[in-house]
């Protein structure tokens, strides 16, 4: 988050059961409404319209939920980070929960530029209903991990592009069962991105997911990796720098 007046904060929460179904603005005004309850005191714009100073990270799309979201906000004065969570938690709707904060330092790169790879778990089943033996699933991720190219369409804004989500796909195993089939374990880099929904696709025909969780993000730079929370976080570099 960049600018120079304030006290930037990373937060982490999850989203998970019922309010999968609420979109990604609703999400961040129940935020809004959460900050509001508990008045704390958020940073604002300069200018004629002055707008609370929060960014949230990569979307999490409508039927899907969360371990690992990330927002980040700027507060007009100092707060006790630690005593964050419990209290925004109790503000917000059931299911959405404020699993970690931390203190940024000033002019933090942004989420969306900062995220590199994601890591999904996703529960597969055929599109009747009939369950997906493992080792079929097995069988069609080698050939996806072997190919050359795994083209998909998509529809943006009325228009069609064709793409090629195989340079995005990093990992991808069974990791287990689930109530309703095999769990894919998917570690997709962000640029070029590929969508669970995709990757299902690419599995081949007769496929649906029956559940997907965002489990983590990452931000890698050079040789290192580094969970939101930790990757510009004022104590780690106090904590590099003593």
């Amino acid at each position: 988050m960049r600018g120079d007046v304030g006290f930037p904060v990373r937060i982490r929460f999850s989203e998970l059961g019922k309010v999968r179904f609420i979109s990604h603005r609703d999400a961040a005004r129940a935020f809004d409404r959460a900050f509001r309850i508990e008045a704390l005191p958020i940073a604002l714009t300069e200018g004629f319209s002055p707008r609370p100073q929060v960014s949230f990270g990569l979307a999490l799309s409508v039927g899907h939920e969360s371990l690992a979201e990330y927002m980040d906000v700027r507060f007009a004065e100092a707060l006790d980070v630690d005593a964050l969570p419990p209290r925004v938690s109790a503000a917000l709707p059931e299911g959405i929960e404020v699993t970690g904060v931390a203190n940024l330092v000033d002019r933090a790169p942004a989420l969306q530029e900062s995220v590199t790879t994601v890591e999904w778990e996703i529960e597969v089943g055929h599109r009747d209903g009939s369950a997906v033996a493992v080792s079929d699933l097995e069988d069609r991720i080698a050939a996806v991990l072997a190919a050359d190219a795994l083209l998909v369409t998509r529809t943006r804004k009325g228009r069609e592009d064709t793409v090629d989500v195989r340079p995005a796909i990093r990992h991808l195993t069974v990791l287990r069962s689930g109530a309703a089939g095999p769990v894919i374990h998917a570690t997709i880099a962000t640029q070029p991105g590929a969508r669970p929904a995709e990757l299902v696709a690419v599995l081949g025909d007769g496929l649906r997911e029956t559940r997907v969780l965002r489990t983590a993000q990452w931000i890698e730079r050079g040789e290192e990796r580094f969970e939101p929370l930790d990757a510009d976080a004022l104590r780690a570099v106090v904590a590099r720098a003593s």
